[in-house]
């Protein structure tokens, strides 16, 4: 879905082109903090979400694509056909409101929006909060691995097979539950000591 064209051009576009918001704090309410596997939201939590960062300053869909996507280390980066029909259904019920600045929709909170998200505002910041921890940890192995990166000859092939074997499985693995959780990460501990030479 695109937003359509026209000249409308809003009194609040200025906000719309305004800097970065704060970053935020996320955690999962039903899954012990967890991001599910496939790293998608359900639409209750998308839309209460996007009425989080609309909170904090009025944006188009495609700001608040990578709003998520940088909150998230790249962990979380919703494609145009989840964020507007979400965006769509917010502005359907009052809590949304779209206005037009050239060929894009600019998105502000109304205050039937700011009174709902008012009511789940922790759980808002429980989801913002595990998206941003979850993707710094995404990115502390990503910059772990890259390390290996130099390596030349047959032995690169194999730290690269085996290190994406290990994302692999971990991604498989998320959303587990709290014993699994904890013989994974008792796993990744002994691997790391043996790697460190303090086995």
């Amino acid at each position: 879905m695109t937003d359509e064209q026209t000249p409308f051009q809003s009194p609040r576009s200025d906000a719309c082109r305004q800097g970065r918001g704060r970053r935020g704090r996320f955690e999962r309410g039903f899954g012990r903090g967890d991001f599910p596997a496939g790293r998608k939201l359900g639409s209750d939590e998308l839309q209460l979400v996007l009425l989080a960062l609309l909170a904090e300053r009025p944006a188009h869909g495609y700001e608040l694509i990578r709003q998520l996507e940088e909150r998230s280390d790249g962990f979380y980066t919703p494609s145009p056909g989840m964020i507007y029909p979400a965006l769509t259904y917010l502005d359907e019920i009052g809590h949304a409101a779209a206005s037009r600045e050239g060929n894009r929709k600019c998105y502000t909170l109304t205050d039937a929006g700011r009174t709902h998200l008012d009511a789940r505002r922790e759980q808002a910041d429980i989801i913002l909060e595990t998206l941003a921890r979850i993707g710094g940890r995404m990115a502390e192995v990503r910059d772990a691995f890259a390390g290996v990166n130099g390596t030349d000859g047959p032995e690169a092939d194999e730290l690269h097979e085996a290190r994406h074997a290990i994302k692999h499985a971990i991604r498989r693995r998320l959303g587990c539950g709290e014993g699994e959780a904890r013989r994974i990460a008792a796993i990744l501990n002994r691997a790391t000591a043996e790697i460190l030479g303090q086995s």
